[in-house]
């Protein structure tokens, strides 16, 4: 297939215009999405995940993430936002058949959660007596040390995206042009402004009381993806830098392989020999590290990461700031998903300068005013070294879009991504019409000022909506068999094993195993990646 050079000296449209219609149907997306399984009062289910829907360890389209009550539905490589969708749809309508012959749980569709107990209780997952599944529930026990259960309950929804033809230095490019506009799809997608009281219990947030038991700030765009969200304090400090895969990789090693002095307090284990972490470094491993979006390569059994990346380099993006749309049946529509295609071609063909730490500092702290203040009037974020309206900003952004989605549009006919674009500029006009502002409305007008009943409702709704549609026989049997099989391949791996798990943990971490090359001199750490 055909690649075109990029050239810095070529305006945005020429460039654009140059993608060949091959290039451009050859996108692919996929979709990642979590959810927690809810109990009709609103309360997290307590309950394993159900057998039904096989192995947490080996299916590929139904596993867990952090914990044993949080679902993580996951689609295979499409050619379209339709398909994408369909398959997550189906996936959606079995895990609603089980929940409902197995008694009343449903799924809960906002990003932040239901109703918490205490932090302790709440369950981390759990992937059976293998090697490679305690590790999973250890690494789960250490994010719960680290950072408190709780916020790891937070669910969002991840876009993968690739296009054919991109280098890795091509998309570490698009990565650092994502993080300066980041601000954009949060204002235009973020969906959660408010939170169930139990969520900030005994901690400082700065919150505003919402109703009885809810709590908000009024221009939020995102809490998940503000202070009270996915941050951490001891990884502020990485200021991991973009500007090569060379140099991505070496930030990532240290924070790998160097002991964190509170992480060294918690101990690796308990004083009863029970596992606290994996590992005492800033990083257990590397999917411990938070970010908007990271660069991604598929990995063979057993490898880590960032050895895969190094090896192989960039496969495709990871987009990780998507909230949960609660007024979408799936979480995200055909719509969004068409403008993340446009904005994600945009970050790749746009100048991409090399980023700085002072530019990362910025970068923090746009995202922190857009999570919290995002649809406030005259709201400034940084610019390099001026502030700048975020609105206008936004339209910039938008605006440079249209020949991009033009482009799109001309490879695959209609006119479908224009209009998600047209939407796009239209929502930033009319702030009150984004997902934040809705939800808030909703809460406001509708339920009292309870977060927790307007969320219910639109979970109960969802849950009748998916139930509703046609789900043929072949489908459920096609389903039930990939679970029984998942399974089976649990038992197989768990069978298998002849490593002593202290032997297991010590090796899979070693850290010859992050360098080029280092695979094939590696001792084999069988099954799945932790």
């Amino acid at each position: 297939m055909a690649t075109t050079t990029l050239h810095a000296s070529t305006p945005l449209t020429e460039r654009a215009g140059a993608l060949t219609h091959e290039r451009l149907r050859g996108i692919r997306r996929g979709l990642e999405k979590e959810s927690l399984r809810a109990n009709p009062d609103g309360s997290l289910a307590l309950t394993p995940h159900p057998a039904a829907l096989g192995s947490a360890l080996t299916h590929s389209h139904i596993t867990t993430d952090f914990s044993e009550s949080q679902l993580e539905l996951i689609t295979g490589v499409h050619a379209s936002a339709e398909a994408c969708l369909q398959e997550l749809a189906e996936v959606h309508q079995y895990v609603y058949h089980v929940l409902r012959e197995q008694g009343e749980e449903m799924l809960w569709v906002s990003s932040m959660p239901c109703g918490l107990p205490t932090d302790e209780t709440i369950p981390i997952g759990r992937y059976g007596a293998s090697n490679v599944g305690r590790a999973k529930s250890v690494y789960r026990m250490g994010l719960g040390h680290r950072y408190g259960r709780r916020m790891q309950t937070i669910s969002g929804i991840h876009y993968n995206w690739s296009m054919p033809g991109v280098t890795s230095e091509a998309y570490f490019g698009l990565i650092r042009n994502f993080r300066r506009h980041a601000f954009l799809p949060l204002v235009l997608f973020g969906a959660s402004p408010a939170v169930c009281g139990s969520f900030v219990d005994g901690r400082d947030h700065g919150l505003l009381p919402l109703g009885e038991c809810s709590m908000h700030l009024p221009h939020a765009t995102s809490l998940r993806m503000g202070r009270l969200g996915y941050q951490s304090d001891a990884q502020s400090s990485l200021a991991v830098s973009y500007n090569s895969l060379e140099g991505y990789g070496a930030s990532l090693q240290q924070a790998l392989t160097q002991p964190y002095p509170p992480y060294e307090a918690v101990g690796i284990r308990n004083p009863g020999g029970d596992y606290n972490q994996l590992a005492t470094s800033l990083l257990q491993i590397e999917n411990e590290f938070y970010g908007t979006i990271r660069p991604k390569r598929t990995i063979f059994p057993g490898e880590r990461p960032l050895h895969a990346l190094r090896e192989r380099g960039v496969e495709y993006v990871e987009v990780r700031l998507m909230d949960l749309d609660p007024f979408e049946p799936l979480g995200i529509s055909a719509t969004t998903m068409r403008f993340l295609d446009v904005f994600l071609l945009h970050c790749l063909l746009s100048d991409s300068p090399p980023d700085t730490p002072q530019e990362i500092a910025a970068l923090a702290r746009n995202q922190h005013r857009v999570a919290a203040r995002g649809r406030e009037s005259g709201l400034l974020l940084e610019q390099g070294r001026r502030e700048r309206p975020l609105a206008e900003w936004a339209l910039e952004l938008i605006d440079e879009c249209r020949p991009i989605a033009a482009r799109l549009d001309a490879a695959h006919g209609g006119q479908a991504h224009a209009q998600a674009v047209a939407a796009a500029r239209a929502a930033v006009l009319a702030p009150q019409t984004l997902p934040s502002a809705r939800v808030l409305q909703h809460i406001e007008r509708e339920h009292g000022g309870s977060f927790a009943h307007f969320v219910l409702e639109r979970s109960q709704s969802t849950q009748a909506r998916l139930l509703g549609l046609p789900f043929p026989e072949v489908l459920r049997r096609r389903f039930a068999e990939a679970s029984a099989a998942s399974i089976e391949e649990q038992k197989r791996i768990e069978a298998a094993d002849t490593m002593p798990f202290d032997v297991y943990r010590e090796e899979y971490l070693r850290p010859e195993r992050l360098g080029l090359g280092s695979r094939r001199r590696d001792r084999a750490v069988p099954a799945a990646a932790i």
